[in-house]
């Protein structure tokens, strides 16, 4: 009777796996046709998500440059002078980065002067010694390198036919670091307020980043948390609702442009796919 019960268990364990996966496949087939008839317009809108966060710091800097370059001023003991060429560069360097990557002019060079303004950003801001802003900032590399590795992937297409084995491991090593660090980004979007809603939230987008992150079902993973984040930033991060208190706006306003530049991170990984260091890889070999 015990290696009965055990058998019908077996069969019915092995028949819910089966069905999964059948559903995942029609889920993925799904995703793959809308991905297909949205290839125009997506990488497009991947980018713009992706640089949206140093569009808004860019722009924030102008609106705010007196107060930026006093904090600098006053914090580092650095003058007047000083203080206002960094302000200037973090303005300038921005606004010129993003400009270039939408209009995929000498992307690489646009991401090197992204990457710099990082760094001195978290030297500045002393954002070193702060674990939580200095992950999300060191993430946003992350999302940089996927831009890499379009750029990258253009370049095997250019060149199709000739032997390409250094590119595409370079292509496949800048998609998986991307796609990790695009994980550190998503981690440190969460307050841990367990409230009901955030507990929720943070559960679903856990296992499809569980996915994305081992490279499993990949595309379909990162199309789902590109709409569930795309919703869940709006009702979560309304920094438009909050005119009246600069403090909460501000607030609010860098969590949505940093969830942004998430989606458009993830929005990356649906049009790339997981590269060659994924398990979806190794289930084709």
């Amino acid at each position: 009777t015990r290696d009965r019960l055990t058998c019908v268990c077996e069969v019915k364990a092995f028949s819910f796996v089966k069905m999964s996966e059948k559903l995942l496949s029609q889920l993925e087939d799904t995703a793959d046709g809308i991905i297909r008839h949205s290839k125009s317009f997506l990488p497009h809108l991947a980018r713009l998500c992706l640089i949206s966060t140093f569009l808004e710091d860019a722009i924030r800097m102008w609106f705010q440059w007196q107060d930026q370059a006093d904090y600098v001023n006053i914090t580092w003991h650095s003058g007047s002078v000083l203080a206002n060429l960094f302000v200037l560069w973090n303005f300038a360097g921005q606004l010129a980065g993003c400009v270039m990557i939408l209009i995929r002019k000498k992307v690489p060079i646009a991401v090197g002067i992204l990457s710099a303004v990082i760094v001195i950003q978290i030297i500045v801001y002393s954002v070193l010694w702060d674990v939580k802003f200095f992950l999300r900032n060191f993430a946003l590399g992350g999302a940089l390198l996927l831009l890499l590795a379009e750029v990258s992937g253009e370049a095997k297409t250019m060149f199709a036919g000739i032997p390409s084995t250094g590119i595409n491991q370079k292509q496949n090593y800048m998609q998986l670091a991307g796609r990790v660090l695009v994980i550190f980004m998503f981690l440190t979007l969460f307050n841990f307020t367990l409230s009901f809603f955030q507990v929720i939230t943070l559960v679903v987008s856990s296992v499809f980043m569980s996915g994305v992150a081992i490279g499993y079902r990949t595309k379909l993973c990162a199309f789902i948390l590109v709409i569930w984040l795309s919703i869940t930033n709006v009702i979560t991060n309304p920094w438009w609702a909050h005119g009246h208190n600069r403090i909460m706006r501000d607030f609010l306003k860098y969590d949505f442009f940093q969830t942004m530049s998430v989606i458009g991170g993830l929005m990356f990984v649906v049009i790339l796919g997981p590269g060659g260091v994924s398990w979806d890889e190794r289930k084709r070999e």
